[in-house]
């Protein structure tokens, strides 16, 4: 069974490793979680901790906040991979609370356990027996069952800034004791952010990989010997996070540019790489509707049943599905204006705040209400020639406000002259 450990023993393990802190106060950024007044603080102190989700990117502490809060409960910890692990290691670690009254788990990658493996763990975190730690770089919205999604508190940490970056390592050059052999300079800071992605690990890798370039134990970081260094950056997809971001960047990119060549060839780096056919897609889902939206209706219906058919069928026969997806949704018109509407309606709500409902849009199930006016001189369209009968349906004070503005395609074109042959002027639509 995996304990957590803390060592910082010469040569023997990663840089990253060595400067993992074990005290909140080293703590490096997430201030809104481990802060003065964070959740996490305030509940550690009080010796309360949840089951909790820390779902992040990589490198922004997530195991390093496992570490701590372990450390502190004063707990038995035990550590899962959901990589390596199945039900009959849930089902030990289960057992072993149960017989010894509480114990930490801590689960990395929970997104990557199914179904039967999460819910193995409900009743053992319901009843108190485990105090449960789930890492995720995934959505838990999607990956963590509902049941037990509502057993844990879901703390969101935020891709590091800067200055903590910075900090990190500065500290790291101040403190390790093999760092502490060489005379570090950083002239330049631009390059070993800008490699790292935001990620303090492999900020901490990067550093460790510049070491050989040392002139008698002197080394000068600048942007020149950075880029140097990396330039022959690894091809491959790392679903762990190296590169994950990017080229799912670079295929939602690729089919909202219409380019089904492009999105096939960063589908298939994915699909070479491992990762989670689910994730992809997903993505396709939302792109179907913020990308495409009523340019092309049928785009949100084809990338459902994609979702749903490459759940029945898996791969490798999946990727057949994806592609196929991919390709009809690049090649589809798009229109953003669905997306658009809800923003611009979203914004308005945030400034105006909560304007009240016209009297004749009110429901009034009681004979009150409608002394009220509640519900007084509502037109039911349906009464009226073509279903429709001009009358306000936004509160005073934004009336007229348009919202949607149709997208410039076949589709939306159709919309566009219906909505000014209705409204004749108003919202804009003439």
């Amino acid at each position: 069974m995996a304990y957590f450990y803390h060592m910082i023993v010469d040569g023997e393990i990663p840089l990253a490793e060595r400067m993992r802190p074990v005290h909140l106060d080293e703590y490096l950024g997430q201030s809104h979680l481990t802060g003065e007044q964070g959740p996490i603080r305030l509940a550690l102190e009080k010796k309360q901790i949840p089951s909790m989700i820390l779902w992040g990117p990589p490198g922004t502490g997530k195991t390093t906040l496992a570490h701590i809060i372990a450390s502190n409960l004063g707990l038995p910890v035990r550590v899962l991979s959901a990589i390596s692990s199945g039900v009959a290691e849930l089902r030990a670690v289960i057992a072993e609370a149960k017989e010894s009254g509480k114990i930490l788990l801590f689960i990395d990658e929970i997104h990557r356990f199914n179904k039967n493996q999460q819910d193995a763990l409900l009743g053992a975190v319901e009843k108190g027996w485990i105090v449960l730690i789930g890492a995720t770089t995934e959505n838990p919205g999607f990956e963590v069952n509902t049941a037990l999604l509502s057993r844990c508190q879901v703390y969101v940490l935020k891709e590091l800034e800067k200055e903590a970056l910075i900090a990190i390592l500065n500290r790291a050059i101040e403190q390790d004791v093999v760092l502490k052999k060489y005379q570090i300079t950083i002239e330049e800071y631009e390059s070993i952010l800008l490699f790292s992605g935001g990620d303090s690990r492999k900020l901490l890798n990067l550093l460790e990989l510049l070491l050989p370039t040392a002139i008698e134990n002197k080394l000068v970081i600048n942007n020149k010997l950075v880029q140097g260094q990396l330039q022959q950056k690894m091809a491959m997809y790392d679903k762990s996070g190296e590169q994950h971001y990017d080229i799912i960047s670079a295929f939602i990119k690729s089919i909202r540019g219409s380019d089904p060549n492009a999105a096939v060839y960063w589908m298939a780096r994915m699909l070479e790489g491992g990762e989670d056919i689910r994730f992809i897609a997903r993505r396709m889902v939302i792109l179907s509707s913020e990308d495409i939206g009523n340019a092309n209706p049928n785009a949100l219906l084809l990338a459902t049943q994609c979702f749903q058919a490459i759940e029945m069928i898996g791969m490798p026969e999946a990727r057949i599905i994806l592609s196929q997806c991919a390709v009809y949704l690049a090649t589809s018109p798009k229109s953003n204006s669905a997306y658009m509407a809800i923003e611009n309606a979203l914004s308005t709500v945030r400034k105006t705040g909560d304007l009240s409902v016209p009297l004749h849009l009110r429901n009034a199930p009681v004979k009150l209400m409608k002394d009220l006016g509640y519900g007084e001189n509502y037109a039911y369209a349906h009464q009226y020639e073509g279903n429709f009968i001009d009358q306000e349906f936004l509160p005073e004070e934004i009336s007229g406000t348009a919202f949607y503005v149709p997208g410039k395609n076949a589709k939306e074109n159709e919309t566009s002259a219906w909505l000014k042959r209705r409204w004749k002027g108003k919202y804009g639509y003439e």
